[in-house]
């Protein structure tokens, strides 16, 4: 079993089931058959559409709902004050849940004041609808205004991260503010990456998958947490099997250079500057 990151005062397990794409009665065994094989972190958004089969999901576990750490997230046209509330009242219903143990606004929106944005995201947590709250895609200077905005402390910063995107900026930030780095497509969606050298040896050397590799890299750095999204059941159990070895100081190093890449796969037209 993979540990959990220590966030300001919330504790994350280091390996979480992203939930985008899955629908339907298939998104409902997923969440289910992740849970009953181990996972305690589950992952989705009001943009996926599917809070309502997550929380069936989640009921059909048998697992005691406050062994879960369920996440959602706001999206960007509904994060000013009142929109972001009414939207967090909303996934609830669907959840079929009273609060969720972490709250994100999903994309900052330039046209919608920060403070307000953060303000807003103060009040659910108030409200009692979120234990934890935080936010994603936020690049660092961003980032370090939402930390001195909120009256209550952020805890994640989840952005996208894998071998193919540095992210130093945004983790060394994360670090210094005692938030977690939570990696979404931290496999860069398979591909090209499990044929490179540096994680095909090592996952010779180790005895493991290529994406045990890359998400042991993740989970090994500091206060660093990562939500694989997997359409296939039997991947369950693979991606959840990182927690009973190491990466040594050299392999870490070869994996990390392969960010000279700096591939980026979710860029949009609302997409803040990066880092």
């Amino acid at each position: 079993m993979v540990h959990s990151v220590k966030a300001n005062g919330a504790e994350i397990p280091a390996i979480g089931l992203g939930t985008w794409t899955l629908k339907g009665d298939h998104c409902v065994e997923l969440v289910s058959r992740a849970i009953k094989t181990g996972y305690r972190h589950i992952d989705t958004a009001r943009f996926y559409g599917n809070e309502r089969e997550v929380g069936e999901g989640i009921r059909e576990s048998g697992v005691a709902r406050e062994e879960i750490f369920v996440t959602t997230k706001v999206w960007y046209t509904d994060i000013a004050p009142g929109d972001l509330e009414r939207s967090t009242e909303e996934s609830l219903g669907d959840l079929a849940l009273d609060h969720v143990d972490l709250l994100l606004i999903h994309w900052p929106n330039p046209r919608i004041e920060i403070g307000d944005s953060i303000r807003a995201l103060n009040s659910a947590r108030a409200a009692g609808m979120a234990r934890h709250i935080g936010v994603s895609n936020f690049p660092t200077a961003l980032l370090s205004r939402a930390i001195e905005i909120s009256e209550s402390p952020l805890v994640a910063n989840q952005v996208e991260h894998h071998p193919y995107l540095d992210q130093t900026k945004v983790h060394d930030a994360c670090q210094a503010a005692g938030l977690a780095m939570v990696s979404f497509c931290p496999l860069a969606r398979g591909g090209d990456l499990f044929d490179e050298p540096a994680i095909r040896e090592a996952a010779g050397r180790h005895g493991r998958t290529p994406a045990q590799i890359v998400l042991r890299w993740q989970v090994q750095k500091p206060g660093v947490v990562a939500i694989p999204r997997t359409r296939k059941v039997e991947r369950l159990a693979e991606n959840l099997a990182v927690g009973d070895f190491r990466l040594d100081d050299a392999e870490m190093a070869a994996i990390d250079a392969l960010g000279r890449r700096k591939l980026r796969l979710c860029n949009f037209a609302f997409s803040p500057e990066w880092d």
